[in-house]
């Protein structure tokens, strides 16, 4: 029988104790951010955008502490990080997404955050037609169509707790709705650490293959299936990948292998203790926020904009991988891969024949 142990670590956390903490936040200075401006003036000088650009083209030597601090504190701290200071409205939306970009690659590897060959996505509610346009399955009996976990990124509502599929996640935020759209977070290894000493049986079973679907990621239907558990540990570090989407998108497929009850109702109770053990932030025009998804479920409340006023949501989102990643335990390579520390790992494959709109 596996044995199954608390996983310690400063990425351990309770939300309330988050809530109050300055451990996450950074802030940029005065000098940092005229370093940033004349790396900008440079780029624009030499007539490069964000997509054309490599990490020395926008060179940042005097944030260099810096970009370590945050890589450090991502992989081996809390596993999230936020970083603010910069003025969005001091930037026309194409500068801002050089900026965005020139930071994000002195921190990390972008890699394709969706199967239409893009790195940088902006997440806005696009509209009621989203289903359509990003992925969408017919009703099953139990309702309307079941929307992929893109369409659901790319409305208004709310988000279920989730990892993506890459080392961290990042999102710029250029505006913020009228209301709502709250950012959760929480520690997964604390989710974890709380399962396994109120029912360790249940805690065992998300160490069991758990069936998914890459519906909406990599293919227009809904076949593309693989098994994972929803944790892992390697080398006494903890990696969680979990989405309830994808589970569920998964369990559509008659011949897919059935998710036994009770890694249900072990799925069920991590989604109480993220509750229990969350924390909510509101972003602010200028906000970075970069978490780890190895140990950190991220959501979303859903939110209202008003475009006329100006207060129409739209945050930038980059996918990385990092140098300083943890390696991944045998069998995670069906999602990630290469599973060695440090790779270049995760994203999208690319298989839409054109541009996602």
């Amino acid at each position: 029988m596996r044995e199954i142990t608390h996983i310690i670590g400063a990425n351990v956390w309770h939300g309330e104790e988050m809530a109050h903490s300055a451990r996450w936040q950074r802030r940029l200075t005065p000098v940092q951010l005229a370093e940033v401006d004349a790396a900008l003036g440079a780029a624009r000088g030499r007539g490069l955008s964000w997509e054309t650009m490599r990490p020395d083209d926008f060179p940042l030597p005097g944030l260099a502490p810096l970009f370590d601090d945050i890589r450090e504190e991502l992989e081996n701290g809390s596993g999230l990080l936020m970083l603010r200071g910069i003025d969005p409205a001091h930037y026309t939306l194409d500068d801002a997404k050089i900026v965005y970009a020139g930071l994000c690659r002195q921190i990390g590897t972008l890699i394709y955050s969706n199967r239409g060959g893009e790195f940088m996505r902006a997440i806005r509610d696009v509209g009621r037609d989203v289903g359509q346009r990003y992925g969408e399955l017919p009703a099953d009996g139990n309702g309307g169509g079941f929307l992929s976990s893109y369409s659901r990124t790319l409305s208004n509502g709310s988000l279920r707790y989730h990892t993506d599929r890459c080392d961290v996640v990042t999102l710029f935020c250029i505006r913020q709705a009228m209301k709502g759209g709250l950012s959760r977070l929480c520690s997964s290894p604390a989710v974890h650490n709380a399962m396994l000493a109120r029912r360790p049986d249940l805690a065992a079973a998300l160490y069991e293959d758990v069936w998914r679907s890459r519906f909406g990621e990599e293919d227009e239907g809904d076949s593309l299936g693989y098994p994972l558990p929803v944790w892992g540990v390697r080398d006494g570090k903890f990696t969680s990948h979990y989405s309830r989407t994808f589970v569920e998108a998964g369990q559509r497929r008659p011949e897919a292998p059935r998710v036994s009850a009770a890694q249900w109702e072990a799925l069920d109770m991590l989604s109480d203790l993220a509750d229990e053990l969350c924390f909510e932030m509101a972003f602010a025009p200028g906000d970075i926020q970069f978490v780890n998804n190895h140990v950190i479920y991220h959501a979303r409340g859903e939110f209202e904009d008003d475009a006329e006023a100006g207060r129409d949501r739209l945050l930038l989102r980059l996918w990385m991988a990092m140098p300083n990643s943890r390696a991944l335990p045998p069998g995670h390579e069906v999602l990630w891969g290469d599973i060695a520390a440090g790779a270049r790992r995760g994203g999208i494959g690319q298989t839409a024949t054109a541009p996602l709109r």
